[in-house]
Order: structure tokens, then C-alpha cells, then sequence
């Protein structure tokens, strides 16, 4: 990097980049930013670790954010997860500066590290990434500092999290909320914060903006208004307040979350005149509360944390109602007032809330209200110390109506909600309904009216009366006003309310002069002490004069209600006036609701008896017993208050006990309660209570009296006993808080009662498999005690923990599925168990066995067996990776104690146990080769870390496997082979002193097993088998097998008798590893074919070493690998070896010889049978007929000559039937052969400057298949010559590929030497059963000859021979020898002329056989030939050789120039079949082309006759032998001689037409052209009889004739005998 400098610059940095130190560089100090760090371990470069002085979480942050970088490189193929990826990694890089910056506020900082830890968490889990545990405050857990079991119950809780919220993303992402519970989950409680902007409304007068959370689907409100008194001139009327008008709805919770709406609600009520279009101000009355318009939005989204915008302002759209004037219009044109879009003044505004929540849309004009709004997570407490620049003591606080989930102590609240719901009023005197006023105000029994008690609103005074809202000129208003009222504790019981009703009149003189003219009242204490209940409440209307209505003596005596009018007595129904006292019951009717939020006034009479004890201890007992019949619901709204009661009636009768049992009870239940599901957020309550305000500090003498007394009669108390211990976690912190100062007395408390009687009930539980949950909490919290640093010394606790239980839990956890919820939290606490037993304790736990030796093992297998099971299958998550090492760090402690047993009590000659040494060993291999010690798998991070804090622990682990296997001396035997398996597996881990320390090993029980059997046959079978499942698994590098052969090489060249065989197995152990390794390393390439070949070099090296087990295993790999490419007929190919293994008979098959479960065969006979089926069948797939039938035939003789099952032979020799037919009929793609030379060392070994020959695919051509070949080695040159490579190209490192066509060597098998053969049948062989191969290049000699270019044209011919014949086991095979000759051109000559007319024979003989053939390829065939405007044949071969210059200079060619002008003559007769058949078939628009082809051949006919001489055909059309030998032999032209007989004796047409056959359509003149070929073969001794034979095969009227043959020399006239 050049980075300008200015003159002057003495800031000068030197820099090394720590990866690579040589790479320095100086850089000006303004580039440079120095950053304050702590080096741990300096002095060595590798060991430095440099800890940047930031914070944490910052330093975590950069953490993650470089290993994230590096897999987002790797998933850039994959754009949904590089996507996800990128924003959260830009979200990181984002939170890290602001954290950075050092500009937030505390709260705003709290939130943000919360954000970024759970980013972190949640990317780590998308990305497969380990798990991390933090505590509260974000902070990443330290394991050597925290408790097993909290690390457990932290890693669930992590887990738990992450899932919800990984839940909550796919929720989102769907549209769909899955989890409105799961919201906010750390806090139960959260808040609706609202900022009120602005109110756009026209209202000319004061107003109160009213604003509430609405539940639309019940209709009613769920939280206290949000009182803002507004002016008339458009602003608050509290001008300090502008701007700041804030308000937070709180308590609420899940329940609200699972509400399908909630609505925030603005109602608007004006202060002022009855009717607005008034305009006399004087005279009419004022300070009226009329009903104006209501707002209404939708806020489910954000309560539900949907949509969270805080700064977004929403616009809620008013909703007026109309005018007087407008309402009579309307009525007057009868028109409903409940129009949607249109409200009156006289709707009540509950009803109008509702039509406007149903309305698609209101018709606002402009008018509305602007807020913002968010919610906050936690109760008021939190949210002010969370979120102080948003909530601070002047924000107005509305609480829902109603308890939030959690009372925490000390949350005082005593409100009573009052709501005016509605009442009917008789007019009376007057002509129309009255226009109804309530007023309520609250009363002593005095009489006296309580001051501010009455809030209409958060954020507004407490007021001594509440009016209502006035319902013009209505009959029955319904009001629906809910107003809070809150009167200290101490005044409720003597409290009351008054609602008196009064009639007021637009007009302010008329109005002064309206009384009261009814009153209602109700009292808030029931007459047995427990509050007003909850619900409607019918209230009775009294008439009286209105001071008689306001005197409360006289009226307090009176029913206040219905109810309580009819539970005296009297009726409610009666049509008159009723007069009670001083009163009159009304006809009109009025109806209130009430809601009791306190937690000092209770409704139920059971809890109110506990909590008022002192008032009547005589009926004590009952009540601690009615207690625990009282709804859960209940007693933990006032959990506080009842645990004080409970507390304080066992101290103040501290000399009786006559109460403990009761109390103790009592607090076992309510422990129990907050157990439960349903009130568990309850805990912290409890916690809360226990910590700050609990003081009975004599209660332990109590509680553990009664507890011992339960423990005492366990058997008597079992259910009570049971519920004790559920709650003993609770019931112990009461005793401990209680004795705060008292260490010593909870130490023995602890030490002599708890303890033992906690681990007796434990073990009673675990033995009999009952109450698991409870007993895997219980033991938990005793051991997350133990560990705890401010409890004293802990080792006696744990001993007896150790003594009692460790053994039982071991036996719960290996009888416990690994489904079971319950198993991690045992596992836990076994762990936890184990690590906190120091060295002492494993000794004793050993000696409490006693003299038993049995136990100890019984123990100790137990044990090995389990630790085996836990590390194979894990009960936690792979991502636990905190929780893994830690329990992995335990159990290699325990292993290595246990292991200091083994030596010391089971190695003697008496003693020794070889199974319990046996599992020993098999554990600590599982421990060692476990994958989460596997360091070189992770990221080189997370290898750091692991490895500084715990070391590498396979190393630890494998040296006490090397000297336990040394301390064995002559047991070793034992061991071998059992043992090989394991101890490869361990010196197969990358850890190179591991692997130093370990395979000597090997050698040691190559010589063990020497000593006392002369060999090592059983290791060295062991060691190859185990070895290749090894290394196919993924085990095993070229390190090792350096390592292997270098150790073992050195050990056994010491051994005076291992020297010779022991090197010869290290070399075989060497090959193999080189193979597998091969085959590993190409077993998941794409590339099937290299797959292929690696498998057969494995294959056949077993093969060779007489592995029969391993090699048919490789030959079921190599068959599937086959079908997967449709490579039939290599697939059978690969079969027919393992059914070569195999004999026919009754033998049993061995397991190895049926390792596949398709095949159902007890015998070698039954298993070759089913393997012949499946090969006969990919034979026919791959239309190898020809070897289905050889092994059809081998079926057949069986199960005719052998089986004697007749139904599989018919079924045998159908197929072979059909597979005939196929061979005749069925034309077959002929695949063209390749050879592929692979040039250069970049190639792998088994492919490196080799050739091979490959058999195409049907219908491939070359320049396909090279692009096949090139695309699986991409970075291959392709070689333009087909000249073998220098040595240089095969030294290059890069790859080169040469490819070439080659001719296959047509191998006829002897059955078909020299006798006439179908074309059909020989073409098979031209392109099957081939292993030799040709590839001719022309090669000029001398000078060219402008006019003949085939004089000095010779051929360089080369032959290649590959190891098997093609097709085999593979498309290809490697090219064993090459041999290369040259062609002269004569005899190049002499082979086209040969080609040429087999080529026309083979074109003749197809068109005879099949007269449906198209034309078009025999005459572009024939016309090549004739036309001598194209014909260049034989007219060029008698320019060059047919000269008396080449005869002078090639004496010794005498002959082949014979034999090429024999075969030009010979050309003649079949090109005349030829034109004769186009001539049969050739169409009309053809007839002038045919015609130019006879006078073309006529010519080229007359010239060749005259100087190379006639031939003539005896052409034979007969079916089974469709063509004459081109070179007649004796043994073919018997068979001609028998069908001129035959000719002789059948002319009949009938007889041809019954036959199918057409007989010498052209006969020689005379005989003597046969006779004087075969002489040998007329005169034969055995003719008569083979003549004999055929024409019998005609039928039996040929078979007894004498047949003199006319045409034939009368010497040579045949007489035909039947024998």
C-alpha cells in the first residue's frame, strides 16, 4: 500500500502483519489508530492473545461480526440466507458504532445492548452457530464460575428465547401472528404510551377530551381515562401542560394480547349551554356536560408489537354529532338517527363508538386528533427507569381497570371503578322526558362528603362530585361514564356512595329553581365485611324531600338495593308507591357497576376471615383450613397480606403449636399455587416478599419443627410429605432468611434434618420412577445451593449426596428416554454431581461398597455403559456447546478416577475383569473420537477458545488409553482383535502427538499376538476391515499414512522375527490406505465415472489380497453407482462377479456373501439363482442378449437337471426365446469407442498420463463426448494432435486431455468362424467383446504425387489392448499395451477394396431381409461407386500399383496385386444385386437416377470383366443362411451343395411358397465351378449322411428318396439311404 507523506512528518508507525511477519511497512501516525489492549501470554508470538480494552459486548460484537463475514462469503450462492445475513450484519455494524459512540442515554444503551445480544443469539441459530448463555445483563456466562445446573437451565432458557423468536420471524414473514404470548416474555406487564399532539376540532366552547383503551367485540373499556381539559379558544386549558400532554396506559398483559381488537377511544363532552345554536348567552344555563363526538382507532397492531413507530404521528378523524336542529330535520323527514354516517346530540356515545368501529370510513371534514403512540415493555417501576425521557413524574398515569398479571409487594392500590351505566325516569308533570343529571359523591356514615376521592380522569384533580353527562329530552339514558373513586383504606367500611338525580333546564332561571328530585346510594362494605361485588348493581330510587334525601341517617337504615329489598322481604314489582322510614321507593330505575382493584379489600369471606384473624380467633383453625379452598386468583392478589397473616399468627402464638401444622399447610399450598403454570409469573413476587419483606424471624423454629414431624412419620404423612418437598425450595429460603444471622444454626438445620431427609425422599421417589419433575427440581436446587461460595464448606453435603443418590439418578438416567423432557435436567445434576467431588470423594464412594467386589464392578460397568451412551447420543443439542464441554471436562475427571480403580483392584491375575476393561476402553475411545472435541472441525475462533480454557482434551484422554493398554502386560491377548477397531480409530484423530504416543500401539499387539500364535493373521485381518470403514467415514490423511508407515516400518525392522512379514503388512496396510484415501477423496465428487474407477482400484485390490468380503461390499457400491446412471450392462457385468463366487449347490451362504437385504437365500444355489435373475434382466435392459442367453442357458440346465422345477425353465426358455427373436429383429445403436489420454500432474493418481479406452453412449459422437469430458475437468487443455505426448507435457502441473476415435477389433467367437452368419448376429461382435482397438493415421511417404495421392499414402497403424474386454465392469478401461505398424499403400488398397464390398454385401443382404427398408442409403452407396463423375475407387489404385513401374520397383507385391484385382472383380456381382434390388424398389420419380446407375454399372461392368475377369455369385436367398461366404470354404459350400439338391428336387411353386425359400435364380452352366472347389468335400465319407440329415429336417417325405442329381457330374451323383 503507497500512502502520501508530507514533508515533515516525524509520526512514523512500523507494522507487521500478525499472520504473516514478514510483511512489514511503515505508515504516517495520522493513519493510524491506536487502540488501549491487554496482551495475554507475551513473550510468544503463537500464545499472544490481544484483548482490546472495550467493552464486551463490543468486543463480542467484532467477534461475531468477523466469523459471520466468513460463512456470508461461502452462502453467496445462496441469495435468500446472504441476504438475511447481510442485514444483520449491517444492523451489528450499525448498533456497535452507536454502543461505540458513547452519545446514548443509559436507558436507550440498556435497550440497544438487549437488541444486540438477541441479534447475535438469533443469527448465531441461523446460522447453525454455537448457542450462547448469558446472565440478566446480557453478559456472556462464564462456565468455570457458574453452577452446572444454572448453566443448564441457561442454556434452556437461551434456547427457549431464540425459538420464540425464530417462531415469531417466520410469523412476520407469513402475516400471520402465531405468537402474541410469546411478545415481550421476559416482562409480563407492558404499557400503551400516547403523546396527544393536537385536537382539529370546532367546538366554540370548553371542552373534556376523554381518552381510553376499548375492547370493540365486548364493548366496554378496559383502562381509566386520560382526562384534557380543553379551552374554548382551541387549546389546553392548562397552558404549562402544552406540548406535553402524556399519557401511559398501564397493566396491561397477555390477556389483552389475545383480545381479537382493541380500540384507543376519544370521547369528547363539551362544558356549556344545553343546545350550541343558542346564541343568548345571559339567560342560559351554563357548566352543562353534553355529549359532542367521539374519534376511534384501530391500535391491535401496536399493542401486539406489529407496528412500531414511535415517532409516527396517527391521525384519528372526529366523528361530530349533529345538531339539535339537524336531528329534527332529519326526524322530521323520517329518516333514522342511527345513520351511520350521522349522529345526534341525544346518541348515546357508547353507541356511537360502536357505529363508528363498524363504519368503513367517517365523514370527518378535516377534524380529528393527532398522536403518537408506542408500546413499552414492563409495570410503571420499570418503564420510568427504562424510558425516563419519555415517562417522568408528570406523565399522567391511567391504569387498566382491572389487576395486572403481577401484584408485585409493596404495589399498594385501593380503587374502586364506578360506572353510571343507565336509568329510565317517568316525566312526571312535565310534557316531555326529563333532561336526567347525575351527580355522585361519596359520604361517611356521618353524613360527612369525602374530598377528592372522585377522579374522573388520569391527569386530572381528585374532585368532591362527579356530574354526568346531560341526554337531552331521553327517557332511558345510557351513560356508560366510569369514574374512579379511591378512598383510603381505613375509611371504606364506613363509606358510601350518592347519586342524586336532578332535572336541568336550558334556561338559567327556570334552572336555579330545579331540585333534586330522586337519590340512590350504595355502601361499599357488605354487613359480613367483605367489599362491594363486582357487576351491576340495581339501585333502588328513593323520593323524599331534599333534606330528608341529604340527611344519611335516615336513608343508611334502607335497602340500597333490589337484591337486598327482596332478601327482606319485600316486593320490587308492585304497581304503587312504596313507602319505607322518611321514603319513597320510586317507580324510575337506575343502574351502576363496580369493579374492586385493591389489594387490601377482598369480596371472599374465607380470605377476609385469615386476613382479620385478631377480630375472632376462635374461628382460627377453620379459617387456615377455608384458605386453602379459596380460588388461587385470589389469595395471590393479596399474597402479601395473607403470607403476613400467616406469619403472624405463628409468631404470636409462639408458646402453642397449636396452629403450625395449619400455617405450615397453609404455606405449602400457597407455594404450591405459584408452582403452578397458571400463577408462575408469581415467583418473583415471592422472591420479592421473602427478600425485602419477611420478618418473622423465629419462624424457622416452627417450620422445621413441623417438618421434622413430617419426616418423622413419612409413612403416616406421605401426601403431606409429598407436598412439603415440592415446596421445600420456598419453605428453606423462609427458614434461612428467617435466621439471616444464624449461620451456624442453617448449616446444622441443613446438615442434620434437610439434607437427609431431602435425599431419603429423593431416593424413595427416583427408585419407585414417581414424581420425576419435582425430585430433578428438587435435587437441582440442593446442588445450585452446594455450589454456592457463602454457604460454608459443602464437602460433608456432598458426600452424602454422593452416597445416597449419585447411584440412583445414574440408574434414572439410563432407564430414561432420550424424549423425556426430564432428561437433561438429570444429566445436569448427575454432572454437576461428579464436579463437585473432589478426589477424596471418589475414594470413598469406591469404599462404601464395602468388601463386595461385585458391586464394585456392577457400579463401575453401570457407569461406563452410561457415560458411553450420554457422549454417542447426546442429550443436549450440538449447539450447547458451553454446556458440552463442561460435561465433557467432568466425565474425563471421572473416567480418570474410575480408571486409577481399574488399575488398583481389577489388574492382578485373581482379580482381573476383562468386560468391565473392555467397556473402559470402548468408553474412552467414544469419549476421544466424540465430535465435539474434534477441534479441527470449527472455526479457528472457536478452536482458540475452546483450547484455552480447556486444552485438547483428546490428547489427555488418549495417553491414559496408551498406558492403561500398557499396564494390561499378558492380558493384552484378551484384547485382540476385539480391541484393533477402537485403537484405530483413536490413532486416526489429527492430532500428531496423539497419533505419535498411539500407533506404536499397533505393534505392540502385532508382537502380543506373535508370541503366542507364530503370526498376526487375526490382527491383520482386523485392521484392513476396520481401516475401510474407517477412512470411508471420513477418518484417516496422507499425514497418517507417512505417520503409519514410518512408525511401524522402524518397530518392526527391530523385531528379530517381525522384520520380513511385518514390513510386507505395513506395505499392504500402505497400498490400501492409498486407495481408500483415493476413493474417499472422490467418493462425493459429481463425477461419477472417477468415482467408478476408484471403486474397481479398491475392488481389485481386494480382490488381489483375498479380501472376499470387502470386495463384494466395493462391487455392490460399484453396481449401484451403474444403475444410478442407467449403465445397465455394466451393472450385470459387476453382478456376474459376486455370482462367480458362488456355487451351485447346497452350501450355506456365509453372512458376507448376502450383504444385501433384497436377496432372501439360505444356500450359495438359491443366492446364484436370484443374482442370475437380476443380471439376465439388466442384460435385456442393456440389449445384451447375447450374454443373457449363455446365462439363461446355465438356469435352465439347472432347473431341468437339478431343481427339476419345469415352471422356471418354460419361464427360462421363453426369455431366451424372446432374447433370439430381439437379436434378429431389434436394430441396436452401435456405440463408437474413444481413447482418452489424461497428460500432466494436475489429474488425480489413478487418472495421472494414463490412456484409457471409453465406450460412448448410444448415438454419441465424438465431439459431444469430449465436451462431457471437458466439463468434468474444466481446467483441461484439449490436445489438437493424436500423437503420443513428450515427457515434458506429462511432467506439466497443469492437465491436458487427448481424444480420439478408435476402431474396435472384431473378435468372431469360434462357433462362428467360417460359416455363413447373419449380419445381425455378427454385428453384435463388432462392437462387444472387444479389447482391442485401432486408430489408423495417414502417414506420406517421399514426394507427393499431384495426380495419385495413394501411391506413397501408407497408414501408421496403431492397436490398442485393454486389461478387459469392453463392455465390463466399466465404460472404460485402462490401456495395458500398445503396438504399432504400418500399412503399405497396396495393402491399404487391398483392405478398402475388401471393406468396400462388405459394406455392399452387408446393404444387399438387409434389404432382402427387410424389403421395408428405405432406398436412399443404397443409392448414395451405389452411385459412390459406379458414377464415374464421383467414382475415384480402383481407378486410383490402377494409376499407382496396377503399373509396370510398381511392378519392376515391388517384385514381391506379385501377389497382392492379384488378390486386389480379384477383389475388384468380385465387386461386380454385387454391385449388380445391388442396382438389380434399387431397380425393384426404386419410385417412378427416381426412374431417370436409376437409370443413369444400370448405364453407369454397365460400363464400369464391361471394363472390369475385360481386364480383371467374371465372377459369379451362387446367391442363396434362403432364411437361414441369407448370404454366401465371401470366401468360400468346404464346410459352407456342403451346405450350398445341399440346397442345389434341394433345388434339383423342387421346382413346384407350392412347395417354395410353403417354405419361404427362392433357389438359383441364376445357375452356372455346369458344375465343375463347385466341384473343382471342394472336391474334397463332394467325395467326403461322411456327405450321405449329413445330406441326409438336413433334407430330414424338411419332413418325411424327403427323407427315404434316391436322388440321382441331374446336373451334377455323374461321378459325383449321390444316392441318399435312410440309416
Amino acid at each position: 500500500v503507497e500512502l502520501s507523506l508530507q514533508i515533515g512528518d516525524t509520526d512514523i508507525y512500523c507494522v507487521s502483519c500478525l499472520s504473516h511477519l514478514l510483511f512489514q511497512g511503515i505508515f504516517p501516525a495520522c493513519y493510524i489508530h491506536l487502540k488501549e489492549a491487554t496482551v495475554e501470554g507475551s513473550g510468544s508470538v503463537h500464545k499472544e492473545t490481544v484483548i482490546p480494552n472495550e467493552l464486551p459486548l463490543v468486543q463480542e460484537v467484532t467477534t461475531t461480526l468477523r466469523e459471520w463475514a466468513t460463512i456470508w462469503r461461502d452462502l453467496y450462492v445462496v441469495s435468500r440466507m446472504f441476504n438475511s445475513v447481510r442485514d444483520m450484519i449491517y444492523d451489528l455494524i450499525e448498533w456497535r458504532s452507536q454502543i461505540l459512540s458513547g452519545t446514548l442515554p443509559q436507558d436507550e444503551l440498556t435497550e440497544l445492548k438487549q437488541r444486540v445480544t438477541s441479534k447475535i443469539d438469533y443469527g448465531n441459530k441461523y446460522l447453525d452457530l454455537d448457542l450462547v448463555v448469558r446472565d440478566k445483563e446480557g453478559n456472556i456466562l462464564d462456565p468455570d464460575t457458574t453452577s452446572t445446573v444454572s448453566l443448564f437451565r441457561a442454556h434452556e432458557a437461551a434456547s427457549k428465547q431464540i425459538e420464540e423468536r425464530i417462531q415469531e420471524e417466520k410469523s412476520q414473514k407469513q402475516n400471520i401472528d402465531l405468537t402474541r404470548q410469546a411478545k415481550f416474555a421476559q416482562t409480563p406487564s407492558f404499557a400503551l404510551f400516547v403523546t396527544l399532539k393536537n385536537v382539529v376540532c370546532k367546538i366554540g366552547e370548553d371542552a373534556e377530551v376523554l381518552m381510553s383503551l376499548y375492547d370493540p367485540v365486548e364493548s366496554k373499556f378496559i383502562s381509566e381515562n386520560y382526562l384534557v381539559r380543553w379551552s374554548s379558544q382551541g387549546l389546553v386549558k392548562d397552558i404549562d401542560t402544552l406540548h406535553n400532554l402524556r399519557a401511559v396506559f398501564t397493566d396491561l398483559g397477555s390477556e389483552d394480547l389475545k383480545r381479537e381488537k382493541i380500540s384507543f377511544v376519544c370521547q369528547i363532552v363539551r362544558v356549556g349551554r344545553m343546545e350550541l345554536r343558542d346564541n343568548n348567552t345571559k339567560k342560559l344555563t351554563s357548566g352543562l356536560r353534553r355529549p359532542f363526538g367521539v374519534a376511534v382507532m384501530d391500535v391491535t397492531d401496536i399493542i401486539t408489537g406489529k407496528m412500531d413507530d414511535e415517532d409516527k404521528q396517527h391521525f384519528i378523524p372526529f366523528q361530530p354529532l349533529a345538531l339539535d336542529d339537524a336531528i329534527h330535520r332529519h326526524q322530521q323527514l323520517n329518516i333514522s338517527r342511527f345513520s351511520p354516517r350521522v349522529a345526534g346530540e341525544s346518541d348515546f356515545l357508547q353507541a356511537v363508538i360502536n357505529k363508528v368501529i363498524a363504519a368503513k370510513e367517517v365523514n370527518h371534514k378535516g377534524q380529528g386528533l393527532w398522536v403518537t403512540l408506542k408500546r413499552l415493555p414492563g409495570d410503571i417501576h420499570q418503564i420510568r427507569k427504562d424510558f425516563p425521557h419519555l415517562v417522568d413524574r408528570s406523565t399522567a398515569v391511567a391504569r387498566k381497570m382491572g389487576f395486572p398479571e403481577i401484584i408485585m409487594p409493596g404495589d399498594v392500590r385501593n380503587d374502586i371503578y364506578v360506572t353510571l351505566v343507565q336509568g329510565e325516569f317517568d316525566k312526571g308533570s312535565k310534557s316531555t322526558p326529563k333532561n336526567v343529571e347525575v351527580t355522585m359523591s361519596v359520604y361517611d356514615e356521618d353524613g360527612k362528603k369525602l374530598e377528592k376521592v372522585i377522579f374522573p380522569g388520569a391527569g386530572d384533580e381528585g374532585i368532591m362530585e362527579y356530574k354526568s353527562v346531560i341526554y337531552y329530552q331521553v327517557k332511558q339514558p345510557h351513560w356508560y361514564e366510569t369514574i374512579k373513586v379511591a378512598i383510603p383504606i381505613e375509611d371504606v367500611n364506613r363509606s358510601h356512595l350518592r347519586f342524586t338525580f336532578r332535572h336541568r333546564s336550558s334556561q338559567d332561571s327556570k334552572d336555579k329553581s330545579e331540585k333534586i328530585f330522586a337519590q340512590s346510594f350504595v355502601k361499599l362494605m357488605r354487613y359480613d365485611g367483605t367489599t362491594l361485588r363486582d357487576g351491576e348493581h340495581d339501585l333502588i330510587v328513593y323520593k323524599a324531600e331534599a333534606k330528608k334525601l341529604e340527611d344519611s341517617s335516615l336513608y343508611l337504615n334502607l335497602p340500597a338495593t333490589k337484591m337486598e329489598l327482596e332478601e327482606k322481604g319485600l316486593s320490587t314489582t308492585g304497581k304503587g308507591t312504596q313507602s319505607l322510614g322518611n321514603c319513597t321507593i320510586s317507580k324510575d330505575s337506575f343502574q351502576i357497576s363496580t369493579l374492586v382493584c385493591s389489594t387490601k379489600l377482598t369480596q371472599n369471606v374465607d380470605l377476609l376471615g385469615l386476613l382479620k384473624w385478631r377480630s375472632n380467633t376462635s374461628l382460627l383453625q377453620q379459617n387456615l383450613r377455608q384458605l386453602m379452598k379459596v380460588e388461587g386468583g385470589e389469595v395471590v392478589k393479596f399474597l402479601q397480606d395473607t403470607l403476613d397473616a400467616l406469619f403472624n399468627i405463628m409468631m404470636e402464638n409462639s408458646d402453642s403449636d397449636t396452629f403450625d401444622t395449619l400455617v405450615f399447610d397453609a404455606l405449602v399450598f400457597i407455594i404450591g399455587l405459584i408452582a403452578d403454570r397458571k400463577f408462575q409469573h408469581f415467583n418473583p413476587v415471592l422472591e420479592t416478599y421473602i427478600r425485602k419483606h419477611f420478618s418473622a424471624t423465629l419462624a424457622y423454629t416452627k417450620l422445621t419443627k413441623v417438618l421434622k414431624n413430617y419426616v418423622d412419620d413419612a409413612e403416616k404423612l406421605t401426601e403431606q410429605l409429598l407436598k412439603a418437598m415440592k415446596a421445600l425450595e420456598y419453605i428453606f429460603k423462609f427458614i434461612v432468611r428467617s435466621r439471616v444471622y444464624e449461620q451456624p444454626y442453617i448449616l446444622l438445620l441443613f446438615h442434620y434434618i434437610l439434607l437427609p431427609l431431602m435425599t431419603e425422599q429423593l431416593k424413595f421417589h427416583l427408585e419407585k420412577q414417581e414424581d420425576l419433575e419435582a425430585c430433578c427440581q428438587l435435587l437441582s436446587n440442593i446442588l445450585e445451593v452446594l455450589y454456592r461460595k457463602d454457604v460454608g464448606p459443602t464437602q460433608w453435603h456432598v458426600q452424602t449426596i454422593m452416597e445416597k443418590l449419585l447411584r440412583t439418578v445414574n440408574r434414572t438416567v439410563i432407564s430414561m428416554g432420550r424424549d423425556s423432557p426430564l432428561i437433561g435436567g438429570f444429566v445436569a445434576s448427575m454432572t454437576a454431581t461428579l464436579r463437585q467431588m473432589e478426589d477424596y470423594h471418589y475414594a470413598h464412594l469406591i469404599s462404601t461398597f464395602g468388601k463386595m467386589r461385585t458391586d464394585v464392578v456392577d457400579f463401575l460397568m453401570e457407569t461406563f455403559i452410561m457415560f458411553k451412551d450420554l457422549i454417542g447420543k447426546n442429550v443436549y443439542p450440538g449447539d450447547w456447546v458451553i454446556m458440552n464441554m463442561m460435561q465433557n471436562k467432568v466425565f474425563l475427571r471421572a473416567i480418570n478416577q474410575y480408571a486409577a480403580v481399574l488399575n488398583k483392584k481389577f489388574l492382578d491375575q485373581t482379580n482381573f475383569e476383562l468386560q468391565l476393561w473392555n467397556n473402559y476402553f470402548h468408553l474412552a475411545v467414544a469419549y476421544l473420537t466424540q465430535e465435539s472435541l474434534q477441534l479441527e472441525n470449527f472455526s479457528s475462533d472457536k478452536r482458540a477458545k475452546i483450547f484455552q480454557k480447556y486444552q485438547d482434551m483428546r490428547r489427555q484422554i488418549g495417553f491414559e488409553i496408551r498406558d492403561m493398554w500398557y499396564n494390561l502386560g499378558p492380558h493384552k491377548i484378551k484384547f485382540i482383535p476385539e480391541m484393533v477397531g477402537p485403537i484405530l480409530e483413536m490413532t486416526l484423530v489429527p492430532e500428531m502427538e496423539l497419533r505419535k504416543a498411539t500407533i506404536p500401539i499397533f505393534f505392540d499387539m502385532m508382537q502380543c499376538e506373535f508370541h503366542f500364535t507364530c503370526s498376526f493373521q487375526r490382527f491383520e485381518n482386523e485392521i484392513i476391515t476396520k481401516l475401510d470403514h474407517e477412512v470411508e467415514g471420513g477418518r484417516g490423511d496422507e499425514q497418517y499414512k507417512v505417520l503409519f508407515q514410518k512408525i511401524l516400518l522402524e518397530h518392526c525392522r527391530k523385531h528379530k522375527y517381525l522384520a520380513k512379514t511385518g514390513e510386507t503388512f505395513v506395505s499392504l496396510v500402505v497400498r490400501l490406505l492409498e486407495r481408500l484415501l483415493d476413493y474417499r477423496t472422490i467418493m462425493h465428487d459429481e463425477n461419477k465415472e472417477n468415482r467408478m474407477s476408484c471403486t474397481v482400484n479398491v475392488l481389485n485390490f481386494y480382490k488381489e489380497i483375498e479380501r472376499e468380503e470387502m470386495y463384494i461390499r466395493y462391487l455392490y457400491k460399484l453396481c449401484d453407482l451403474h444403475k444410478e446412471c442407467d449403465n445397465y450392462t455394466e451393472a450385470a457385468y459387476t453382478l456376474l462377479l459376486h455370482a462367480k463366487l458362488l456355487k451351485w449347490s447346497e452350501e450355506a451362504c456365509a453372512a458376507h456373501l448376502t450383504q444385501r437385504e433384497g436377496y432372501q437365500a439360505s444356500t450359495q444355489g438359491q443366492l446364484k439363482d436370484q443374482l442370475y435373475q437380476e443380471i439376465i434382466n439388466y442384460f435385456d435392459k442393456g440389449k445384451m442378449w447375447e450374454e443373457a442367453i449363455i446365462l439363461g442357458k446355465e438356469l435352465a440346465e439347472q432347473y431341468e437337471n437339478e431343481m427339476f422345477d419345469f415352471e422356471q425353465l418354460s419361464a427360462s426358455l421363453r426369455k431366451q426365446a424372446q432374447f433370439y427373436e430381439n437379436i434378429v429383429k431389434v436394430i441396436r445403436p452401435k456405440p463408437d469407442y474413444f481413447a482418452v489420454g489424461y497428460y500432466g500432474l494436475g489429474f488425480p493418481s489413478f487418472l495421472r498420463n494414463k490412456m484409457f479406452i471409453y465406450r460412448g453412449k448410444e448415438y454419441e459422437r465424438r465431439e459431444d463426448f469430449e465436451a462431457r469430458l471437458l466439463t468434468q475437468f474444466p481446467n483441461a487443455d484439449k490436445m489438437k494432435t493424436t500423437t503420443p505426448p513428450s515427457e515434458d507435457i506429462k511432467n506439466l502441473p497443469s492437465q491436458c486431455i487427448q481424444c480420439f476415435t478408435v476402431k474396435p477389433i472384431l473378435e468372431l467367437p469360434p462357433k462362428f468362424q467360417n460359416k455363413p452368419v447373419s449380419e445381425q448376429i455378427v454385428s453384435f461382435y463388432t462392437v462387444n467383446e472387444v479389447h482391442k482397438f485401432q486408430y489408423s493415421r495417414p502417414v506420406r511417404k517421399g514426394e507427393k504425387d499431384p495426380d495419385n495421392e495413394f501411391a506413397n499414402m501408407w497408414i501408421e497403424r496403431t492397436t490398442y489392448a485393454t486389461a478387459y474386454k469392453l463392455p465390463g465392469i466399466l465404460r472404460w478401461f485402462e490401456v495395458k499395451s500398445v503396438s504399432t505398424e504400418e500399412i503399405s499403400p497396396l495393402e491399404n488398397a487391398m483392405e478398402t477394396m475388401q471393406l468396400t464390398n462388405e459394406k455392399i454385401s452387408n446393404m444387399v443382404q438387409r434389404h432382402l431381409s427387410d424389403p421395408n427398408l428405405p432406398i436412399n442409403p443404397l443409392s448414395m452407396l451405389l452411385n459412390g461407386i459406379v458414377d464415374p463423375a464421383v467414382m475415384g475407387g480402383f481407378t486410383n489404385y490402377e494409376k499407382a500399383f496396377f503399373t509396370e513401374k510398381y511392378q519392376e520397383e515391388h517384385p514381391d507385391d506379385q501377389e497382392k496385386l492379384e488378390k486386389l484385382k480379384d477383389l475388384i472383380a468380385w465387386q461386380i456381382p454385387y454391385l449388380a444385386d445391388g442396382v438389380r434390388i434399387h431397380g425393384e424398389k426404386v419410385t417412378e420419380a427416381l426412374r431417370p437416377f436409376h437409370d443413369r446407375l444400370e448405364a453407369c454399372f454397365k460400363q464400369l461392368k464391361e471394363k472390369v470383366e475385360k481386364q480383371y475377369g467374371v465372377k459369379t455369385l451362387v446367391r442363396c436367398l434362403f432364411k437361414l443362411f441369407p448370404h454366401p461366404p465371401i470366401c468360400p470354404t468346404p464346410s459352407s459350400l456342403l451346405l450350398f451343395y445341399g440346397l442345389l439338391i434341394l433345388s434339383s428336387l423342387t421346382s413346384s411353386p407350392s412347395f417354395q411358397s410353403e417354405r419361404e425359400c427362392a433357389l438359383l435364380t441364376e445357375f452356372p452352366p455346369n458344375f465343375s465351378y463347385l466341384s473343382a472347389l471342394a472336391p474334397d468335400v463332394l467325395t467326403h465319407p461322411h456327405t450321405h449322411t449329413h445330406m441326409f440329415v438336413w433334407l430330414s429336417s424338411w419332413g418325411p417325405e424327403y427323407r427315404n428318396c434316391m436322388l440321382p442329381c441331374p446336373n451334377l457330374n455323374p461321378e459325383l451323383n449321390l444316392t441318399l439311404i435312410q440309416p
